[in-house]
């Protein structure tokens, strides 16, 4: 089958090739056999697929994956290997018709209503709201939640990290060897650059969606060196091609020892380790345009920094311009404030421009929590690279998306519950964002599928979903509808088209810096409204009372 077109072209399958047909419970065929068994499965419903709780103790949420979903339901078609091995798998009894029927199923009858994808989002609000025939959409169940769940709680993550570390830092996502196998190592780079990091490590992720790759070498690189007579080819060429230096190793050696007899720097350290110096050089002559230097292998202030200024200065007698260090231990605010000095220090003494400012990266085990400690302390560090706390998402194993029913041949269904915050809000609803005379978002509303729109300057009355005293009148000044059809099956309705990544990731920037400062703090933040119309609370609980068991008592 050929994939649904977009824009003139066909919309490519999921990045991932395992994200097929069978990527989900065995109990979602067992329920589509027993739909088509009953003759149900053509039965149009509608399911809201949501979240009920925000992450990571915070009272935001940014919504992610929905690329994936568009591309998983645009190429969804079951292969006859795929059937045979269903029919394997299910009971003897089942019929032969039921395979037949599989073999035709595609999403062409389905349409999908969705959040745009770096929307920041909030529990109860209909991610996506996907319609179509019974017996499919609930084929659909499993790897929807599949592809928002982690997808939303790592942009999630990323937008947290951002948040502590601050807009002017540079970070870098150098989670690839902690993660959860190669899937969860190429989807965390993909969506901690939706939440706002700059670069990853990952270069398959680097090519499969353009993201910047950044990285330099490691402890192993520093330590195979001996000494500087492994360098055999000494020699580098200007930046500007005017003429070549012959020996690379002696100019540095000279910048070093003047460096160790500066007046400014005299005392600091002494002999460096000389094994380190040559792994640097080394480095230098290999990337001169990008020389960034590991400089904690041996000691960062006595050996490491020293060395990195000794290369660095030879590399700028050739007109060249060192990338700057990473500091991968110890205490890092310390050291970063350190550093900083002794390359401001190089500065005033050599009359080097701006190197003071040379780039600081720190790394080791960061997360939001010495992120906050690094900003309370001081530092000087430029950028962050964060890994197995970002990427594993430690703080939080899950989302808790889920995709509920609410209705099915134009009749409302509710879920109910004894813990009313798995109450589930029945029927096809319209979701807005509804904003205030200072330009923030005030509440999010649901209101049924057939109600007016909320408009601007009218007064509209917000409740609370099960709570009926918590309710507040809204003047809004903006409205913003947040389902959009991103895929129209059989309607003739105008598809949304897919925006490339670096979209996404501007949109889910904006959309952070457009939200109240208190709901997005990292400690008790406030929590965000969300709200259903005056009409839609009514039906809730005449649907809640219409089909709860009544009680008898003897």
């Amino acid at each position: 089958m050929e994939a649904k077109k977009e824009n003139g072209g066909v919309i490519a399958g999921p990045t991932n090739p395992m994200v097929t047909p069978l990527l989900t419970d065995l109990y979602q065929f067992t329920m589509a056999y027993a739909y088509w068994k009953a003759g149900k499965h053509q039965e149009r419903a509608v399911f809201d697929l949501y979240f009920r709780k925000n992450p990571f103790g915070g009272e935001y949420t940014v919504f992610a994956g929905l690329e994936e979903v568009i591309r998983f339901i645009a190429n969804f078609r079951l292969t006859e290997e795929e059937i045979s091995f269903i029919r394997e798998s299910l009971s003897d009894s089942c019929e032969d018709g039921f395979f037949d029927y599989l073999r035709g199923i595609d999403c062409s009858d389905v349409e999908v209503y969705s959040i745009p994808e770096g929307t920041v989002v909030f529990p109860k609000i209909p991610l996506l709201r996907i319609e179509g025939p019974i017996a499919v959409v609930q084929l659909l169940e499993t790897p929807f939640v599949n592809l928002i769940n982690y997808a939303s709680l790592v942009s999630t993550n990323a937008a947290r990290h951002r948040n502590v570390a601050g807009k002017s830092k540079t970070l870098l996502e150098f989670g690839l060897r902690r993660a959860q196998g190669p899937d969860g190592g190429v989807s965390a780079s993909k969506y901690c650059y939706v939440g706002g990091f700059d670069a990853t490590s990952n270069v398959a992720a680097g090519k499969l969606f353009g993201i910047p790759l950044r990285g330099t070498h490691s402890h192993a690189f520093v330590s195979s060196y001996m000494s500087l007579d492994e360098i055999i080819d000494k020699s580098l060429r200007r930046k500007d091609g005017s003429s070549t230096c012959e020996d690379f190793v002696s100019l540095v050696q000279t910048w070093l020892s003047k460096i160790q007899w500066s007046n400014s720097l005299r005392g600091i350290f002494g002999e460096t380790n000389q094994s380190e110096l040559a792994a640097f050089t080394s480095y230098a002559l290999a990337f001169p345009n990008n020389f960034l230097a590991l400089v904690d292998t041996y000691d960062v202030m006595r050996s490491g920094v020293p060395n990195f200024c000794a290369v660095a200065l030879a590399l700028n007698d050739l007109g060249y311009k060192a990338g700057g260090i990473r500091l991968d231990s110890g205490d890092l605010a310390y050291l970063s404030c350190e550093a900083r000095k002794f390359f401001c220090s190089i500065e005033k003494e050599f009359g080097v421009p701006d190197f003071g400012k040379m780039t600081i990266t720190a790394s080791n085990d960061l997360n939001e929590e010495t992120l906050d400690a690094l900003n309370k302390q001081g530092h000087q560090v430029d950028a962050f690279g964060i890994g197995t706390y970002l990427v594993t998402c430690y703080a939080q194993a899950a989302l808790g998306v889920v995709f509920k029913l609410v209705e099915i041949n134009n009749q409302p269904r509710i879920k109910l519950s004894e813990d009313v915050s798995k109450v589930s809000i029945p029927c096809k609803k319209r979701c807005y964002r509804l904003y205030g005379k200072e330009g923030y978002p005030l509440v999010d509303i649901m209101t049924g599928g057939n109600e007016p729109s909320p408009k601007v300057g009218e007064r509209i009355l917000c409740r609370h979903p099960f709570q009926e005293s918590k309710r507040a009148y809204v003047v809004p000044q903006r409205v913003e509808e947040l389902l959009r059809c991103y895929w129209p099956g059989i309607s003739d309705k105008t598809r949304e088209t897919l925006p490339p990544l670096k979209a996404i990731r501007e949109r889910c920037i904006k959309q952070l810096e457009l939200m109240r400062p208190d709901h997005m703090r990292r400690l008790n933040p406030t929590p965000y409204k969300v709200s259903v119309s005056a009409k839609l609370y009514d039906f809730i609980h005449f649907l809640w009372l219409n089909e709860a068991p009544v009680g008898e008592l003897q």
